[in-house]
């Protein structure tokens, strides 16, 4: 059957109009595909930000130990206390550190000088003073009670002052003193802790999210065979003599009767005497000062689970209070943002007169309290909202768009209106 010239003609036009109308809509519909899909990469790339941000830490601790007790191990007390004296010194505070000493050198009867504590013949300076916090002494300082710390699995009855009160944004300065040997670490000469213990007990504590990363130090015989089993990352780690190998005091003292500090723990301390909290050198600094001859014995670095470089990883990331963070200035009610810049704020140790009291430690928590923003604080919550709204944003079309969009249907229906007109004419 023959189809008429008109009623050809009209089909023509409606096939035109129809595929007009599904290429308009097409171009819309992908159109707005690309406005969200912007969107929605601008807010992943802010939080991708935020994310490497968090690679940083906030919060400088450190867990100090002297495992030996006897009068004639007199220098791991005297190590365990100048590190404790450098560390503070350097801006980490009395309420992040714990201090483990299995035995009182400073009040035991044979010491001449009581209620003293020297490293060095000369006896110019005083590691006890008065302004000592020990937290475990004598028989606290075990095995068990270590691990505990470590992990966080303690009793409810222990004091905040007694724990380590860390999150995935602290840097841990983990030093260990005593007699040792072969993959292990006496505590009070009656028990010992391996390095299967050690290594699964900072497993543990990177998967609960409680540091950042971890310089663990060690001074004891065949000191470097301590560090040989650890598994889990972020960890850099030194020790004073390889297997088989002793590490030897430094030098005695004729009125105290023993050996008054380590050799590898005196050559760490007299360089790290020479750096304040502002100091740019680096841990590659520090171990490329190892020698045979200073410290008589083969000290060792392992790096393979620490993922920046020593060169560029400063003393005070592990040693100091002085920790990387990022400040965010409040957001205008306007369009306009500023951009947040970074800075390096020192954590005097001097700065707070309740520094002696550890109770002060529910702002180093995470347990109970909300999330903070990077430098430490809450955020206000008019902030956040602003915060939201920006990033939740999607581009509404303007007003341009709008007029484009209206020219658009009217052109198309002038057109489609003359088509038909010129289709259905006789």
């Amino acid at each position: 059957m023959a189809i008429s010239k008109p009623l050809r003609r009209l089909l023509l036009v409606l096939a035109l109009a129809f595929t007009y109308f599904v290429y308009d809509f097409a171009s819309e519909y992908y159109a707005a595909q690309s406005a969200d899909a912007s969107a929605e990469s601008g807010v992943e790339a802010f939080f991708s930000a935020r994310r490497h941000a968090r690679q940083g830490h906030t919060n400088n601790w450190a867990v100090l130990v002297c495992s030996s007790r006897y009068w004639f191990n007199y220098r791991h007390m005297a190590n365990a206390l100048g590190m404790y004296r450098t560390v503070k010194r350097l801006g980490i505070p009395d309420s992040n550190i714990i201090l483990m000493l299995a035995d009182d050198a400073a009040c035991n009867s044979r010491n001449k000088f009581p209620g003293s504590v020297y490293a060095n013949k000369g006896r110019g300076l005083d590691l006890y003073g008065d302004n000592i916090e020990v937290d475990y002494r004598g028989y606290e300082v075990t095995v068990e009670n270590f691990i505990r710390v470590l992990t966080g699995r303690v009793a409810d009855s222990v004091p905040r002052s007694k724990r380590l009160l860390t999150d995935d944004r602290s840097n841990i300065f983990l030093y260990m003193t005593g007699h040792g040997g072969n993959e292990f670490l006496k505590f009070q000469d009656n028990e010992e802790i391996s390095a299967f213990d050690l290594a699964d007990a900072i497993e543990q504590m990177w998967q609960k999210k409680r540091y950042n990363e971890i310089f663990f130090m060690i001074d004891t015989c065949q000191a470097n065979t301590m560090y040989s089993k650890l598994y889990s990352p972020n960890i850099l780690a030194t020790g004073s003599a390889q297997l088989n190998e002793n590490s030897y005091s430094h030098e005695n003292d004729q009125d105290i009767g023993v050996a008054v500090i380590d050799s590898f723990t005196h050559h760490s301390l007299q360089y790290l005497e020479g750096v304040n909290k502002t100091t740019r050198k680096t841990m590659d600094d520090f171990f490329s000062t190892y020698s045979y001859d200073r410290i008589k014995s083969t000290a060792g670095v392992r790096t393979d689970l620490f993922y920046r470089r020593l060169n560029e990883t400063l003393l005070t990331d592990f040693f100091g209070g002085v920790a990387q963070v990022e400040s965010v200035e409040d957001i205008p009610d306007s369009d306009d943002t500023r951009t947040a810049s970074g800075s390096q704020i020192p954590l005097n140790a001097e700065s707070s007169a309740t520094h002696h009291v550890k109770d002060n430690r529910e702002a180093s928590s995470t347990a109970d309290a909300p999330e903070l923003n990077p430098t430490g604080t809450s955020p206000s919550p008019s902030n956040l909202n602003r915060r939201k709204s920006q990033l939740q944003k999607v581009q509404k079309p303007s007003s341009m768009d709008d007029w484009r969009r209206g020219m658009k249907l009217w052109g198309a229906s002038a057109v489609i209106g003359g088509l038909l007109l010129w289709a259905l004419r006789s």
